[in-house]
């Protein structure tokens, strides 16, 4: 194994660092080969910016990225391969996410509602109501609504739909615990959206599946009103289909404080 000075001189030779420079980026190293986070990965970045400007269109992680390929294949040349990079860590090991998916007037925005109430620690609710209400009624390629119920959604919902899971996560990340109401149009799609930019910040989530039968949740449509005819019941099963969950719970046979209950006993 290459000692420390073999390491600076890669720093050298690669980026023209300066002594005190690699230090700190061999500390960094350090880090990295031994289990640990990434909380250098501000440091690295500002070295990179400063070498070459190229660099500052990458955020950290794909800085770090860059740097870690070239110094291991520096390394590799000379028969002393670095591991790979880690894989994210998880900021604790309790649950930081509750994803609800339930069709239309199934309850889920009561549930989280409930949920807020009987969990100790504040939990915000963030339902994709909450998405749609924020978005311009301009979006090229959005979200319709057919006369019978049925939703479509464009490119251009789904650029903006992928900004806002990944800066749910975000805010997982910075503390927040958070509740997310959705109705997963794709089904087993949806789902797997939503785990590229959870699982990618190494959250720990809950998967609750909100079921409610079709006749159910077009009764209570009729009586909210706010609703396209036919949504509720069209959305009944397709919304489950292919998803995989922690748990369910049924909004038709219990009432919705029953349901956050059972969902709050569950979380580690």
């Amino acid at each position: 194994m290459y000692g420390i000075a073999t390491l600076r001189d890669a720093c050298v030779f690669l980026y023209g660092f300066d002594a005190a420079s690699g230090n700190r980026v061999l500390r960094g190293f350090q880090q990295w080969v031994d289990p640990g986070p990434l909380a250098w990965a501000s440091v690295v970045s500002g070295l990179l910016e400063k070498r070459d400007p190229s660099f500052s269109g990458l955020d950290d992680a794909a800085q770090v990225a860059a740097l870690f390929d070239l110094v291991a294949e520096f390394r590799a040349e000379r028969g002393d391969p670095l591991p790979g990079p880690p894989a994210p860590t998880r900021i604790h090991a309790a649950t930081r996410v509750i994803v609800l998916n339930g069709g239309s007037s199934s309850g889920k925005s009561t549930i989280a509602r409930c949920l807020q109430t009987v969990l100790p620690e504040p939990w915000l609710t963030l339902g994709v109501d909450t998405l749609i209400d924020a978005m311009p009624a301009s979006v090229d390629e959005g979200i319709d609504f057919a006369v019978d119920g049925g939703v479509s959604v464009g490119f251009g919902f789904q650029r903006l739909e992928h900004a806002w899971m990944t800066g749910v996560a975000a805010m997982v990340r910075a503390g927040a615990r958070v509740i997310v109401d959705d109705v997963f149009l794709g089904g087993a799609a949806s789902q797997q959206r939503w785990r590229d930019a959870l699982d990618s910040a190494g959250l720990e989530v809950l998967w609750v599946g909100v079921r409610c039968g079709g006749a159910v949740a077009a009764a209570r449509e009729t009586v909210r009103g706010d609703r396209v005819t036919g949504m509720a019941e069209t959305q009944a099963e397709s919304v489950h289909r292919g998803v995989v969950y922690d748990l369910e719970v049924d909004s038709g046979a219990n009432d919705a404080l029953v349901c956050a209950r059972e969902i709050a006993a569950r979380i580690k």
